[in-house]
């Protein structure tokens, strides 16, 4: 019999549903967990054969307490912020993983929607309780995402859609994830729980090739080759090289070696991994160090001549007979402690700038910085390992005009020309350059600045001259001292040869008296 009136509807729909409640409620509680699991499972398949959607979940981990979030979880959860902020009505707000931004996500039990290719796609965050086995935590709360589509639709989700939504969700995380300074831990430390073989600081550092003090040229020169390296993915597949470029810093102290490291992080959004090879205990440990790294990063090994005595590898089996009375004096125990310390060779280091490992990732630079560029083993840094070599000597007055602007913002001056007199003359580094050009008090102005640089400048021309001249003076005086040992050799040669002389005289001599 139906009801007659709307109030009797609705109070026979309240009915039906509270008794359909308690009746599941009922089921829930009493029936046994096998045959749930059976109802629950034909029911599923029953509703497939006439639901047209299909859903894709990505859960956050697997059922195991301890186990790790999961990348295409967290990869989904960065493609979604960009949807989430714009149609979610409720949001969930934290900071992203490695990350100073907030980060905006859908809350539990959010929808939103997308389209890709003029179809529509459903996104759904859940939330579940799974029962554990632990004691101290019998269930354990894991966040999913349901991906919903037409089944028409199966095969451009699967291979495009899903495609797309990685790769857009891997650059925003790139994008907004902030980035570290890398430094490998001593070997000692490994094997301790959750020790990894790198710890992190956030990389802060502000220099960038516009606040550089170097000849314009040859900065847009690095500039355009690193920007070209970043975009070259497909051409470094097509000719089947690793994804990897090698770079030579070389030329004196306070030329601006490691600035220009920070400069090319900053211009590539890298993260900077700086090995100190002194820290690794041999060949094995320095490809676990390389496996560790992440694409999009900086390899620096910074003054590479003094890291390890790497140069004299090859020669020394030939001086080891020489050293063996030094070495008798070592103590034996101190003497194998130090072998054991630290056993990277060149070959190791060779093979880990160009070997097979090093294609374990992509678009990766490895950076050298020396002052002396001599010392280095000629394998080390040929073309292929070290490609292109970039010399970072004195400062010019090219680069001067570029350090004036930024620190006096002076794009001319009285005292320029003074200034490029000088510099024609002598040699100064660009960090006495900036040093001198920086403002030590409120009361020092641009004139004052350039003063000071100018006083740098004569006092470094007149150091040169003295230097020179005494360099001038050892060299007569070697000069000298040589001339005279050469006449002391000639005139003692004459005086042998002349007693040899005397002696073949006495000789014939004295022979001639006994045949006589």
């Amino acid at each position: 019999m139906l009801p007659k009136t709307m109030t009797e509807m609705w109070a026979t729909v309240g009915s039906s549903i509270a008794n359909i409640m308690f009746v599941w409620t009922i089921f829930q509680q009493y029936c046994p967990y096998n045959l749930r699991q059976f109802f629950d499972k034909y029911t599923s398949i029953i509703t497939g054969y006439f639901n047209p959607y299909i859903q894709i979940s990505f859960p956050e981990g697997s059922d195991d307490i301890w186990s790790k979030r999961s990348k295409a979880y967290a990869t989904v959860e960065t493609y979604l912020s960009a949807k989430a902020s714009d149609k979610a009505k409720r949001l969930k707000a934290e900071l992203g993983r490695d990350s100073s931004k907030l980060v905006l996500s859908m809350d539990v039990h959010q929808r939103v929607t997308d389209e890709f290719r003029g179809v529509k796609i459903w996104w759904a965050s859940n939330r579940v309780f799974i029962s554990t086995r632990s004691l101290y935590f019998p269930e354990q709360e894991k966040m999913s995402y349901s991906l919903t589509f037409h089944k028409k639709y199966r095969a451009m989700i699967t291979e495009s859609y899903l495609e797309h939504v990685m790769k857009e969700g891997t650059q925003i995380g790139i994008k907004n994830r902030q980035r570290k300074l890398y430094t490998n831990c001593p070997t000692e430390k490994w094997p301790s729980y959750k020790q990894r073989s790198w710890s992190s600081v956030v990389f802060e550092h502000p220099a960038t090739f516009e606040t550089m003090g170097m000849d314009p040229e040859k900065k847009q020169e690095i500039v355009d080759d690193l920007l070209n390296f970043s975009k070259s993915k497909d051409f470094y597949a097509k000719i089947g090289k690793a994804w990897k470029r090698g770079y030579l810093l070389y030329g004196p102290p306070g030329t601006g070696k490691s600035t220009m490291i920070a400069a090319m992080a900053n211009l590539l959004d890298y993260d900077v991994y700086d090995l100190e090879l002194t820290a690794v205990k041999d060949n094995t440990e320095l490809r676990k160090l390389l496996i560790e790294t992440t694409s999009k990063s900086m390899i620096v090994i910074e003054d590479i001549d003094c890291s390890l005595d790497l140069t004299g590898q090859r020669k020394k089996k030939k001086n080891k007979s020489s050293e063996d009375d030094d070495q008798s004096a070592i103590p034996i125990k101190d003497f194998q402690e130090e072998e054991k310390s630290n056993k990277v060779t060149l070959s190791g280091l060779l093979n880990f700038v160009d070997g097979l490992w090093f294609a374990c990732g992509g678009e990766r630079l490895i950076i050298f910085t020396t002052n002396y560029l001599e010392k280095l083993d000629p394998a080390l840094i040929r073309r292929g390992r070290m490609d292109k070599h970039i010399e970072l000597s004195y400062c010019s007055f090219e680069a001067f005009k570029v350090l004036a602007k930024k620190y006096l913002d002076l794009e001319i001056h009285q005292k320029f020309d003074t200034i490029q007199r000088l510099m024609g003359e002598t040699k100064i580094t660009p960090a006495d350059v900036a040093e001198n050009l920086m403002p030590k008090s409120s009361s020092d102005d641009a004139d004052k600045c350039l003063s000071n640089l100018i006083q740098a400048l004569e006092q470094s021309k007149e150091e040169a001259a003295k230097k020179k001249a005494e360099e001038e003076e050892e060299s007569k005086k070697k000069d000298e001292d040589l001339k005279v040992k050469e006449e002391e050799a000639a005139k003692k040669k004459d005086e042998e040869s002349k007693v040899k002389e005397e002696e073949e005289a006495k000789k014939k001599d004295g022979d001639l008296k006994v045949r006589e």
